[in-house]
């Protein structure tokens, strides 16, 4: 079961983690630790591939949603396919995690529903353990539906490293976009994203936080882990960690498979389109054997490796 549950920093529902990186107090009704001091720059040169016809250029970039401050990768290769393209497609607009946050929480509620740790059982002392550690209340919590609760929990270890959505792939080029004038596209909306986990049953949903309970005395480890294969351009790394992700098979299939069917198809259409375009999802989405390179290669479309 290791390393499964870091599916969501991997595929990141962008809005989602980035929303509940950002209002971690507002989720928890507590604050977090204060992260430790930045340390010295870490110097990232995360995968970049590109897709390319006659007078079509699509380029493609592996993210993490949430980074500390001291990570610089918007340089190189990366900086330069950036500046060559018109338009930025992201996989949703994080500018307004305050907004996602309000959402998520309407939606991530359950009023009428048994406290949590009646549902959870056995399981209960870890988590309850778990809130000790961070300082979280347990009531605060209680009436969350246990996608949200996974999302939350998974969220707070980034978050003590000093991480946050600010330093985040996304919002850096978002911020990059809008001042350079650049158009702004995305592949889904927010309240897709919140819908992909709303939808699940509550018997996955219990299936993705008990995963998320077990991991989290590793998860800081994890997490550098993560990092370090995306700072390094190591996607073959990455997809052994996707392929861990074997013990919630229906919510692999959601955030990674299906999403990833989708963008090829977005990808597949865009090609009849002249332009240069740069696009940023989540650095999961384009590492293993259902990485969205994969679902293009069966379309007779070729995402090149080139340096960054």
């Amino acid at each position: 079961m290791k390393k499964k549950i870091l599916i969501a920093a991997l595929t990141g529902v962008g809005i989602l983690l980035s929303s509940v990186g950002g209002n971690s107090r507002a989720l928890a009704a507590e604050p977090i630790p204060a992260p430790a001091p930045a340390v010295a720059t870490v110097n990232a040169d995360p995968a970049l591939w590109v897709i390319m016809d006659e007078d079509t250029t699509i380029y493609l970039l592996g993210t993490i949603h949430i980074l500390k401050d001291n990570v610089k990768w918007f340089d190189g290769g990366v900086k330069a396919a950036y500046d060559a393209s018109s338009e930025l497609v992201i996989e949703a607009d994080i500018s307004n995690a305050a907004a996602a946050a309000t959402a998520m929480i309407q939606r991530g509620t359950d009023p009428d529903g048994p406290p949590l740790s009646e549902k959870l059982g056995s399981d209960a002392p870890a988590y309850q353990d778990i809130l000790k550690t961070y300082g979280i209340p347990a009531p605060a919590l209680e009436k969350f539906k246990p996608w949200l609760v996974a999302l939350t929990l998974q969220s707070l270890p980034l978050i003590k490293t000093g991480a946050n959505a600010e330093s985040g792939v996304e919002t850096v080029l978002i911020s990059a976009s809008k001042k350079d004038g650049k158009t702004l596209a995305t592949l889904e909306t927010e309240d897709g994203q919140i819908a992909i986990l709303d939808g699940l049953s509550e018997a996955v949903q219990m299936k993705y936080l008990r995963s998320a309970i077990a991991q989290m005395p590793a998860m800081a480890a994890l997490t550098d882990e993560l990092v370090s294969s995306w700072a390094t351009g190591d996607p073959a790394q990455l997809g052994e960690l996707t392929a861990k992700m074997t013990d919630v098979p229906e919510l692999e299939k959601v955030l990674l498979n299906d999403r990833n069917s989708r963008w090829a198809d977005w990808v597949e259409k865009r090609m009849a389109k002249p332009g240069t375009v740069f696009m940023a999802v989540g650095a999961g989405h384009l590492a293993g054997k259902n990485s969205v390179q994969e679902k293009l290669k069966a379309k007779k479309l070729i995402a090149t490796r080139i340096p960054s």
